[in-house]
C-alpha cells in the first residue's frame, strides 16, 4: 500500500512539474515578441522583461494575468485612470491596473521603469548585461525578495532568454522557432510566422478620426493618409534620458495636444503642466516635454542665449525649473534674455 501511495505521489509531482515547465515555455513562445518590441522602444533588455513576466505571472497563470491581463503586478497608483481590480498582494484587497490586452501591460511596464527617477541608473547599463540589470532592479527597490536578482538571472539562463537581447522584432519569431523546433507542427505559430514574412513589421492598427469635410474622394483620401501618418508618428515617440541627472523627457514629433501625451504615458495633465510650466494644452513639433519634475540646477555652468529664445525655452533645454532659472539670473518672471546674454544655470549671477 505504501509503495502504491509513493508511486502515485511521484506521478502526480512529475505531472505537476511538467505542467509548470510547459507553461513557462508556452509563455515565452507567446510573449517574447512583446518583450523584444519593448526593448527596441525603451532600451530595456528583452530577457529582463520576459523573466519578470514569467516570475510575476507564474508562467501566465496568475489571477492578475488571467483576469486583468496585468503581467507585471503594477498597482493603480494615484495617476491611473483606467480599469482596476482588487487583489491581495502585500496587503489585502490592493488596487491593481487592468488592461484590455497584455501588450498594453508590457508597454506600461516599460513606461513605469523609464519614467521613475529611482530606475534612471539602469539605463546607463549595457543593454545586453542582464545580470547588471537584474541586480540594478533589486538595488532600486523593484522587489522586496532578497533573492529577486538571482531568481531573474536563473530564469534567463534556464530558458536562454538572453538570446532575445540579440534579435529584433522582425526576427524574434525565428528566434523562438530556433529555440523550440517543435513549433513547426503548430499551425497557429507557423501562420503567424508566414504573416511576418510578408509584412515589414507587424503593427497594431492605427485608428484615426477624420473630421468630415465635403470634398472629392481623392482629396479625402489624402487627408486620411496625412492624419494616419501623423498618428503613427505620434505613437512612435520614444522616452529620452536628459544629461541633467538622467531626467526623462520626450521631443514632440508632430503638433498635438497635452491630453494625447498624458494618456500615452499615463501621467495626469496637471502634472505635465506643472513640471513643464505650460500655459496651454497645445504642443508643437520639437517641443521638449519632461515626464518628471525638473531639477533646480543645470548640468553645465552657463549658456549663451540664442536669438529668439525665451527663458522657458532655456529651462526646457537644460531641464531646470523656470522659477529657479529666473532667480539665478536675477530676472523677473516673463523677462526675456537678449541674444548672446550669459545665462547662469548652476550658481547665481554675480551682482554688477
Amino acid at each position: 500500500m505504501k509503495r502504491l501511495f509513493l508511486l502515485v505521489s511521484l506521478l502526480v509531482l512529475s505531472k505537476f512539474s511538467a505542467q509548470t515547465w510547459a507553461t513557462e515555455d508556452q509563455y515565452i513562445q507567446k510573449f517574447a515578441k512583446y518583450a523584444v518590441e519593448e526593448m527596441e522602444k525603451y532600451k530595456i533588455p528583452a530577457s529582463i522583461t520576459l523573466a519578470q513576466g514569467l516570475l510575476e505571472t507564474g508562467g501566465g497563470q496568475s489571477r492578475l494575468a488571467r483576469e486583468g491581463k496585468n503581467h507585471f503586478g503594477i498597482k493603480c497608483k494615484e495617476d491611473w485612470t483606467g480599469k482596476t481590480m482588487k487583489h491581495t498582494d502585500d496587503a489585502p484587497n490592493e488596487c491593481f491596473r487592468v488592461y484590455d490586452d497584455p501588450r498594453q501591460s508590457y508597454e506600461d511596464h516599460s513606461i513605469f521603469l523609464s519614467t521613475r527617477k529611482y530606475y534612471a541608473n539602469l539605463f546607463n547599463l549595457d543593454m545586453k548585461d542582464y545580470k547588471a540589470w537584474a541586480t540594478g532592479l533589486k538595488k532600486a527597490g523593484y522587489a522586496t525578495n532578497p533573492r529577486y536578482a538571482s531568481i531573474l538571472i536563473g530564469k534567463i539562463e534556464k530558458y536562454r532568454l538572453y538570446e532575445f537581447d540579440n534579435t529584433s522584432s522582425k526576427e524574434v519569431l525565428y528566434a523562438v522557432l530556433k529555440m523550440y523546433p517543435n513549433l513547426k507542427e503548430d499551425r497557429t505559430f507557423m501562420a503567424q510566422l508566414e504573416t511576418e514574412k510578408y509584412t515589414k513589421k507587424a503593427k497594431e492598427p492605427v485608428i484615426v478620426e477624420v473630421p468630415y469635410k465635403q470634398t472629392s474622394y481623392a482629396q479625402q483620401q489624402k487627408r486620411v493618409e496625412r492624419i494616419r501618418t501623423k498618428s503613427e508618428v505620434l505613437n512612435s515617440i520614444l522616452i529620452k534620458t536628459h544629461p541633467n541627472d538622467g531626467l526623462k523627457y520626450i521631443v514632440i514629433p508632430e503638433d498635438t495636444n497635452l491630453e494625447f501625451i498624458a494618456k500615452k504615458f499615463k501621467i495626469s495633465e496637471s502634472k505635465l503642466i506643472k513640471w513643464n510650466e505650460l500655459e496651454g494644452d497645445v504642443l508643437y513639433k520639437n517641443d521638449i516635454v519632461f515626464l518628471e519634475s525638473k531639477n533646480s540646477d543645470g548640468n553645465t555652468a552657463t549658456y549663451k542665449a540664442e536669438a529668439g529664445e525665451d527663458m522657458h525655452d532655456i529651462a526646457q533645454k537644460f531641464g531646470i525649473k523656470l522659477n529657479k532659472l529666473y532667480a539665478k539670473n536675477r530676472m523677473d518672471a516673463g523677462q526675456k534674455p537678449s541674444a548672446g546674454q550669459l545665462i547662469y544655470l548652476i550658481d547665481k549671477k554675480p551682482r554688477n
